[in-house]
Order: C-alpha cells, then sequence, then structure tokens
C-alpha cells in the first residue's frame, strides 16, 4: 500500500516512519526548508519530497494518483482541508485521512469536504481520560469502526457476577462477543459452556453503548 504524508512535523514523521517499520510505501510532502532536511536524515532516501502539499501540481508530482491513502497532518486546519478536498475529488484517492488541530474546526471536516477519517486529537484524549475513568480495569485493546465498536480486555474481579457461571448464564449486553479467555498461560476460545473462574482474562467485543455493562459485569460486585 502506497500512503502520501502531507507534514513532516513530530505527527507526521512519526506515521512515516511507523508505516515505513510495517513495510508500506510512504512519502511525505514538506515545504519548511529545515524540516525537510532532518527527515532527510530520518527517513529512508526518496521518501521526502519538498513542496506546497496543498498545490496540485505538486501533489501530482509526489505521486498522489498512485496512492491508495492520503493524511494530512499539518499543523493548520485549512491546509489540510485544502488537501483533503483536492485528494477526494480532484485525485480521487480511496482513503482521506485529516488531521483536527482546533477542535472548534471539527464540525467541517467531513465527508462532503473529502475527510473519511478525522483525527480530533483533543477530543480523542478527552475520551480516553473518560473511558478509563469509567471503566476501572478495563483495557481498550483496539478501536473498530470509527471507535463504535472496541475489543476490550478485563479480568474477572473474584467478586463479579460473572464467576462461576457459564457465559451462556451471563446477562452480555446485546452487541457484546466474547472472543478468548486467558486463563493461567493458557488461550480458550469460548463456548457457552464455558465458566468463567476468578482471574480469568476475558477478551470481548464489543459496542460503545454496552461497554459499561459489561465492565460492571466483569468489574467488583
Amino acid at each position: 500500500m502506497f500512503v502520501l504524508v502531507i507534514g513532516g512535523g513530530k505527527t507526521g514523521s512519526h506515521l512515516a516512519g511507523q508505516l515505513l517499520e510495517q513495510g508500506y510505501q510512504v512519502k511525505v510532502i514538506e515545504d519548511r526548508p529545515g524540516v525537510v532536511e532532518r527527515l532527510q536524515k530520518e527517513l529512508p532516501a526518496g521518501t521526502v519530497f519538498e513542496g506546497d502539499g496543498s498545490s496540485p501540481f505538486c501533489l501530482e508530482q509526489a505521486g498522489i494518483r498512485q496512492v491508495q491513502v492520503v493524511a494530512a497532518v499539518t499543523g493548520d486546519d485549512d491546509e489540510n482541508l485544502v488537501i483533503a478536498t483536492l485528494a477526494r475529488f480532484e485525485f480521487n484517492v480511496p482513503r482521506v485521512i485529516a488531521r483536527v488541530n482546533n477542535p472548534k474546526n471539527a464540525w467541517l471536516f467531513t465527508r462532503e469536504m473529502g475527510v473519511d477519517v478525522a483525527l480530533n486529537q483533543a477530543d480523542l484524549m478527552a475520551r480516553l481520560i473518560a473511558e478509563e475513568m469509567s471503566l476501572g480495569d478495563m483495557m481498550t485493546l483496539l478501536k473498530l469502526r470509527r471507535g463504535e465498536y472496541s475489543i476490550v480486555e478485563e479480568k474477572a474481579h473474584p467478586d463479579s457476577a460473572a464467576i462461576g457461571k457459564e457465559i451462556h448464564e451471563l446477562d452480555l449486553p446485546e452487541q457484546c462477543v466474547l472472543t478468548a479467555i486467558l486463563r493461567r498461560g493458557q488461550l480458550i476460545l469460548p463456548r457457552g459452556n464455558t465458566r468463567i473462574e476468578a482471574a480469568d482474562e476475558v477478551i470481548a467485543v464489543v459496542h460503545a453503548t454496552a461497554v459499561a455493562q459489561l465492565a460492571s459485569l466483569l468489574g467488583h460486585a
């Protein structure tokens, strides 16, 4: 997969580095000479393209017609919106991701503006803090469908209502599936007759509206 990252600041350079480590083809567009010089030292040769990422000519020269994903992660919301709109409607890029720097501008980052995924860092941080405060020992491993679902893990508390019950007896939320149980170093694929034991590490796929109910079921009574 070919990913074009526009913006070589801390976010863009870190993103590019991670994608390269995972085997993706990456190109970074940056117009600040000092940043370009730094990126050229940090990233493989040919990865950095010096130019204005909001210029259609520059985007085309950088190879935007061949990419599958564009990530507009500059520190300027106006620029990120221009890039997203060009990527989607001028160059028909399949997937467009844009960074939101000012939460007040988040309402602009919509599909109508060419944005598939808007990364609102302030909002993500606030949601994460609120989630950690409300869910106790439950850990979110992965977000799915833009946060609509999560893969979570929680250790069954000895006092929880689930201890000693088989899975079919549990009052699980409708939009929740237990996918695995880690017990004394062994992975168990749960069935209806699998019994929950104290200290079981339960992994589940759960809808955002049902996370608190699952946490209550497995947590301290």
